[in-house]
């Protein structure tokens, strides 16, 4: 019987926002990351749709006791979507690998009610700095879409339940790529 595991290309990326254990490196092909909005979400977030052109780099994981209730709970606005076979991996055992992805035409474009937030970003920029180098975070940048989503700049309080501390060198690695695709970066509104 093969293991279950899951292909990530967000924030589970980042080792700093989950306890999976023994990430392995993975490309995942005929998929491109989005930034998409569903009603289920304030803000917009990364899903993957369907793009014969692109791979996109991440990571896999054994999912935890084989439990993918667990997983499906923390990934709640997605459908499990089977892709062992558009995976490459490092692994030779015999191994079962879902994708979480937004069913099409249950998502829309980012809006300025829905926006990227930049805690979120930091935290998936991050993940690829650490993981694939500045290159890996260059190619985050050149296989997601939607970058004409406004960005929340929430670094001062960050409204990602993740979020995690940027050096200062990972902060300016994320506004460089901002700024290189003239993303439109938007304050909080006072409460």
């Amino acid at each position: 019987m093969a293991d279950p595991y899951f292909f990530g290309y967000g924030s589970l990326v980042n080792s700093a926002t989950h306890d999976f254990a023994g990430p392995q490196h993975a490309q995942l092909a005929g998929w491109r990351r989005v930034w998409r909005h569903t009603d289920l979400r304030p803000v917009a977030f990364l899903t993957v749709i369907p793009d014969a052109q692109t791979t996109i780099d991440g990571m896999i994981a054994h999912v935890p006791h084989n439990d993918w209730h667990a997983l499906d709970q923390r990934e709640w606005a997605y459908d499990r979507v089977p892709a062992t076979q558009a995976i490459t991996h490092p692994l030779d055992t015999d191994i079962e690998i879902a994708v979480y992805a937004v069913p099409s035409g249950k998502h829309g474009t980012p809006s300025a009610d829905h926006p990227i937030l930049l805690s979120y970003l930091d935290v998936v920029v991050q993940g690829y700095l650490h993981e694939y180098g500045p290159d890996g975070a260059e190619r985050f940048f050149a296989t997601t879409d939607g970058w004409q989503a406004p960005v929340l700049n929430d670094r001062a309080a960050p409204r990602y339940p993740r979020h995690q501390q940027l050096t200062d060198q990972e902060t300016a690695v994320v506004d460089t790529q901002l700024a290189a695709i003239a993303a439109t970066l938007i304050q909080p509104t006072q409460d």
